[in-house]
């Protein structure tokens, strides 16, 4: 983990370096504190990919969970049968 004082923002190419490399945010603080997160345009894509992975596997998790799923081969049938397929 990368953490750095809010002063050493204006070094933006030094940054920008750092979460290129490292692949992972760089968090500033201020005055001690938790303040920003800085990262890669890269990172941020596939963070928030996998977050959103996250949110349709726990949708469709609890789909099944209420009984609102059915199974592939059954609808396949019931689909040929009513379209004559």
């Amino acid at each position: 983990m990368q953490i750095i004082p809010m002063r050493d923002l204006k070094n933006t190419v030094e940054i920008e370096r750092r979460c290129k490399e490292s692949h992972e945010p760089v968090f500033v603080t201020k005055n001690g504190y938790g303040s920003l997160v800085v990262m890669d345009i890269d990172y941020y894509d596939e963070t928030f990919r996998k977050i959103e992975e996250a949110r349709m596997l726990n949708a469709a998790y609890k789909d099944y969970e209420e009984g609102k799923v059915r199974d592939g081969k059954t609808v396949m049938k019931e689909i040929r049968e009513k379209y004559g397929l």
